[in-house]
């Protein structure tokens, strides 16, 4: 929905929480996200279109690996959004027994203008108006344009019109050291199209607020609104950049993610829905700051870190 995997320069930007541990946030998306085929016409087995309903599984890749390195699923129901961090099992390791799986959850309600990260492991959530977010948006992207490091400086914006080329099916946008190449298929509905480019910029702007230090999420933004004004939903994102701003060692300098889309919610998910609206209800409200500080990096976070910028 990124990126955070270019390093961050040598002050933190404004609004950003204190360093300390720090759990990636799906929205974590986000993002973002090539091998899958988005399903926008439901086959045969699917049920019938549900006015109002969306489903986006969103997997995130790095450099050839076919492995994934984060999974999250996103469910729109209402013109509410609830994105679910799935758990990534790696080859020959253990699964989780069996049972209903408690995974970190953000519902995103912007008609309430609110988005609550919610944790059921520890059974905590925190709160983030939309206000925080544009002013966040605000403030990082006056910090970037000022930034010494190019790349950032680039990625401040506020226009990227030069940088953009598209067509019917794509959009790709080109910086210093940094590409994104996305294709997109038609959204199921104009309405979709914006309520799913709505959430991927939120998703994108919670993740520069918890993990602060990478790449703005400025450019994306840009992408996204250049999808939703063709109609469509990203299908596949690319995301390379040269290995000596990659924040993966060297182990991978290109991000790429695959996004199945469809128009209707599976029986299970509206259960998923109740079940989450449960421990939303039940989970104790803590302050930014203790829920995203408190609790440790799982495996692999810096793929799921960079997940809301793919989406």
């Amino acid at each position: 929905m990124r990126s955070s995997i270019l390093p961050s320069p040598l002050t933190s930007p404004p609004q950003a929480l204190p360093p300390g541990p720090r759990r990636s946030v799906s929205a974590v998306g986000a993002v973002a996200c090539l091998c899958g085929i988005a399903l926008l016409t439901p086959p045969a087995s699917a049920p019938a279109q549900e006015p109002g309903t969306l489903r986006v599984e969103t997997t995130v890749f790095t450099g050839d690996d076919k492995e994934p390195v984060a999974r999250s699923l996103t469910l729109f129901r209402n013109g509410i959004a609830w994105d679910f961090l799935e758990p990534v099992v790696k080859p020959g390791g253990k699964g989780d027994g069996g049972g209903e799986k408690k995974t970190e959850f953000v519902l995103h309600d912007p008609a309430r203008q609110r988005i609550v990260l919610v944790d059921p492991e520890r059974s905590v959530k925190t709160h983030i108006d939309t206000l925080r977010l544009e002013r966040l948006r605000a403030s990082l992207g006056t910090w970037a344009r000022k930034s010494d490091d190019k790349v950032m400086a680039w990625a401040g914006g506020p226009d990227f019109t030069s940088a953009i080329e598209e067509d019917s099916k794509s959009v790709t946008l080109v910086g210093p050291r940094v590409r994104y190449d996305v294709r997109f298929e038609p959204a199921p509905s104009a309405d979709a199209a914006e309520e799913y480019s709505r959430f991927a910029d939120a998703a994108l702007l919670v993740k520069a607020l918890i993990h602060p230090g990478g790449l703005p999420p400025f450019p994306r933004i840009a992408i996204n609104r250049r999808v939703a004004t063709a109609g469509g939903i990203p299908i596949a994102v690319t995301l390379e950049m040269e290995s000596r701003v990659s924040k993966f060692g060297g182990r991978a300098d290109v991000v790429r993610s695959e996004h199945k889309v469809l128009p209707s919610l599976l029986a299970g998910d509206h259960k998923r829905i109740a079940s989450a609206e449960e421990r939303l209800a039940v989970a104790e409200s803590v302050d930014l700051a203790t829920y995203a500080g408190a609790l440790p990096a799982p495996p692999g976070a810096a793929g799921e870190t960079a997940a809301p910028a793919l989406r």
